[in-house]
This record gives structure tokens, sequence and C-alpha cells, in this order.
């Protein structure tokens, strides 16, 4: 449940931040363009780096050993 959330919080603030891109920096159809994608490109390795962190924890590769007294 929290990663489908998450996933589409990163998609409702990669479309916030494409319109605020687009309004803000209006300045020829090339440029645009760059700034676009360059936000496209940030929102989705957020998300990925995001993405990976999360679904490591779910299996951990070391595994913590409890000593005895515990």
């Amino acid at each position: 449940m929290g990663f489908l959330i998450t996933t589409l919080i990163f998609l409702v603030v990669g479309i916030i931040a494409s319109l605020c891109v687009r309004i803000c920096c209006n300045r020829g159809p090339s440029t645009n363009l760059l700034h676009l994608t360059l936000v496209i490109t940030a929102t989705i390795c957020c998300w990925m780096m995001w993405a990976i962190v999360y679904i490591a924890q779910m299996n951990p590769l070391i595994v913590p050993i409890l000593s005895e007294t515990e």
C-alpha cells in the first residue's frame, strides 16, 4: 500500500513540476523541451532511488544477530 501511494505522490509532484516549468520558463520550444526533459528525468530518478531503497528493506541481505540476553 505504501509503495503505490508514494508512487502516486511522485507522479503528482512530477506533473506539478512540469506545469510550473511550462508556465514559469517559457523561452521557446527547444528550451521548453529541455526543461521538461530535465524535470521528468529528475522525477523518475528520484522515484527510482526511493523505490530501490524501499524494496531493499523488504528483504535485507544482512540479518541482525540477536544475543542470548535479549
